[in-house]
């Protein structure tokens, strides 16, 4: 069936503009509060079924179902509702502008423009008369970019399907893994002293840099030799560094904060453990080495951990995706081995749902001073989400 018959191009755009034009970042009162109501009017307005449940206060998941045959089978799709702030944006970050065939604005591409296609996708089969399977569930969810509060929600809800697809940006391509995230602070204590006098002091920016050195010389070697197929290596990042006081005194303090991206085969306790030996080590060395590590609770969710997401290629909603892409590209899709975290992790590792990313836009467009997404991937991805969960749905897993 040609679900392009069951929408038109005007239609995704319409919807996209409205979920770009109601800001959803973290410093908007109420937040998500006004495209969570805005898609749940939209979708009830349309005859689908449609429920809500609180996560924060008066912020709330949507979740939007097209009744299959059975409700014993059902294909989840999942989008956030939320973005990163639109500020030192080049653009008006809220005009919804369409332009050179793209949408402009922020949360287009990070990810407004996917949610548009999903529930466009839903309305579509809906329309052609087309009884699936099995049902397909849309959960546009809170908080993906702060402590993705949204999806841990789905999940401890016990919400059921045999797969779902993340719809962050991929190019036409797809992703069934990537790489845990752990944000990891280093607090480093010496002793001030009179800048004339160093040597009465004990310099917590000398102490640091002697825990970087050693990260880079017994550690970061060791995580070269890590790789996942479909994940990529195992890294690590300084991303920032204070200390001291002033030019003529001795630091007593220095901070340092890094990124630790973690696969299969470690865990948060073992990306702990390995830092924490190298701590026991420096201090085995000098017995005035002090230092504290703290996992930073800005990357901290409230139940789950960041973990590493990974789906079977084996699985049969991976072979859908694939299926499906290749058929729409005339050529065999990509699959991503880059992404950054997703709530796909969240899905596949404690939801234990097979989980493929895939989705409208290029993820090199999220979170820019210009966000745009392209209006052709858009209307592209609403044929290509009905085709995934009909084929799904029918095939089984």
């Amino acid at each position: 069936m040609n679900y392009k018959d069951f929408y038109s191009e005007q239609e995704v755009i319409d919807l996209a503009r409205a979920l770009v034009q109601l800001p959803s970042h973290k410093d908007t009162p109420g937040r998500e509060c006004e495209v969570a109501t805005y898609i749940k009017d939209y979708c009830e307005r349309a005859g689908l079924l449609v429920t809500t449940e609180s996560v924060d206060g008066e912020r709330f998941n949507v979740y939007v179902t097209l009744k299959g045959k059975t409700s014993e089978r059902a294909i989840l799709f999942n989008g956030h509702m939320d973005t990163v702030p639109p500020y030192k944006m080049t653009i008006d970050p809220f005009e919804a502008i369409v332009k050179d065939g793209y949408l402009w604005g922020r949360g287009c591409n990070d990810m407004k423009g996917a949610l548009a296609s999903m529930i466009i996708a839903m309305l579509a089969i809906q329309r052609s008369g087309k009884r699936l399977e099995g049902d397909v569930i849309l959960t546009a969810v809170v908080g993906e970019e702060e402590n993705s509060d949204g999806t841990e929600t789905v999940v401890l809800s016990k919400l059921k399907a045999e797969a779902a697809i993340v719809g962050e940006p991929s190019n036409y391509e797809y992703a069934i893994g990537h790489r845990g995230l752990e944000w990891l602070e280093f607090r480093f204590k010496g002793k001030a002293a009179h800048g004339g006098v160093p040597k009465e002091g004990i310099n917590a920016i000398s102490q640091a840099a002697k825990f970087i050195t050693c990260v880079e010389t017994e550690l970061m070697p060791q995580l070269e030799l890590r790789l996942n197929e479909y994940m990529g290596p195992s890294v690590l990042n300084f991303g920032k560094i204070t200390g001291g006081t002033q030019p003529s005194t001795v630091a007593d303090e220095c901070t340092l904060q890094l990124d630790r991206r973690y696969i299969i085969g470690e865990s948060v306790e073992s990306v702990l453990a390995e830092f924490q030996d190298l701590i026991d080590k420096l201090k085995w060395e000098d017995p005035t080495f002090l230092c504290e590590m703290v996992r930073m609770p800005s990357n901290l969710m409230n139940h789950f951990d960041h973990m590493y997401h990974f789906t079977s290629p084996n699985e049969t909603i991976v072979k859908t995706v694939d299926k499906v892409l290749e058929a729409h590209l005339a050529r065999k899709p990509e699959i991503t081995r880059k992404r950054g975290w997703t709530d796909a992790a969240t899905l596949s590792y404690y939801g234990q749902i097979p989980t493929v990313i895939t989705g409208p836009g290029d993820i090199a467009a999220s979170h820019t001073a210009d966000e745009k997404i392209s209006i052709q991937s858009m209307v592209d991805y609403v044929k290509i989400y009905a085709e995934i969960a009909v084929q799904f749905l029918e095939a089984g897993r």
